[in-house]
């Protein structure tokens, strides 16, 4: 006899994952805070913000500042010099090649640090300690002798430039990926699974109905790391892509090196900003909306 698997609910086994995570965690009744303690939090966080935000306005102005001098504070004429100038510099061509890059890695090395963290988190592997360090020493070498050993193995395997550069920033982002996963399964309750496949679902059914919303909101912080390494890199696309893969980190760069343009700069940099503040708030809002959230 075959039961019916729509007894499984998903939104109470998210509320009770919910409930099952550490104290200090956002949401937990113990780091929730009352009276002169929610205010001080609230200026506080107000404050840290305020610190964060403080050092883009001079970018904000220098953007639409067509000159500015000292010993004036503010500039003496604005206009879209700048954004011309960063546009003639290859802006819009190294933004797009930075954001697919990004994303490549950002789905790549997310699944695979997923699979990675379960397998560590649940299994017993024959050299575990071993697995785990091979996992995290991209972390631990040294940035710039490793990328000059790879590229040497990169050229003689003849790998294109923008593959390689992709692998090499899928294996930079897997540890980061796999922490982060880690962390999540170690709060994670195998019942629900369990009680999906006892009343009849199937292993899709459970992965894709019970299994991948409950970690969703781990998923997305990890593919929010993942997409930082790409989006930043600087070092790995230089060596590695020999000039063959432009981004907007080489980019900015040789603007701030070269032209000596400052508005130019001061968009190119702005550019850089966006896009992983939008994503954060996205990963911000998709965690919020959270059934299990209280």
């Amino acid at each position: 006899m075959t039961l019916s698997t729509s007894n499984v609910d998903v939104e109470r086994a998210q509320r009770e994952q919910h409930e099952r995570r550490m104290p200090g965690d956002a949401g937990r009744p113990l780091s929730q805070s009352r009276g002169v303690m929610r205010t001080a939090r609230i200026v506080s966080t107000a404050l840290v913000a305020l610190w964060f935000a403080l050092p883009f306005l001079p970018l904000v102005l220098w953007s639409f500042a067509n000159s500015w001098s000292a010993p004036d504070l503010l500039p003496m004429s604005v206009g879209t010099d700048g954004l011309t100038a960063a546009i003639a510099n290859g802006a819009v061509a190294a933004f797009g090649d930075s954001l697919l890059l990004s994303l490549i890695v950002a789905a790549i090395a997310t699944p695979v640090g997923a699979m990675a963290a379960r397998a560590l988190s649940r299994h017993r592997l024959p050299f575990g300690r071993l697995v785990s360090v091979l996992l995290f020493s991209p972390v631990l070498l040294p940035p710039f002798a490793a990328v000059l050993g790879i590229n040497v193995v990169l050229l003689r395997a003849w790998v294109p430039p923008e593959l390689g550069v992709t692998l090499v920033l899928v294996v930079v982002a897997i540890p980061y990926t796999t922490f982060s996963m880690r962390v999540a399964y170690a709060a994670y309750d195998d019942g629900f699974d369990e009680a999906a496949r006892t009343l009849g679902a199937t292993s899709r059914f459970a992965l894709w109905r019970i299994h991948l919303p409950l970690i969703a909101p781990a998923l997305a912080r990890s593919a929010f790391l993942a997409f930082l390494v790409g989006w930043s890199d600087y070092l790995v696309t230089l060596v590695v892509g020999g000039g063959q893969l432009v981004t907007l980190p080489l980019i900015i760069a040789s603007s701030a090196s070269g032209i000596g343009n400052e508005s130019s700069v001061a968009v190119l940099s702005l550019s850089a900003v966006i896009p992983p503040l939008i994503l954060l708030g996205f990963v911000s809002r998709a965690r919020n909306l959270n059934p299990g959230r209280q």
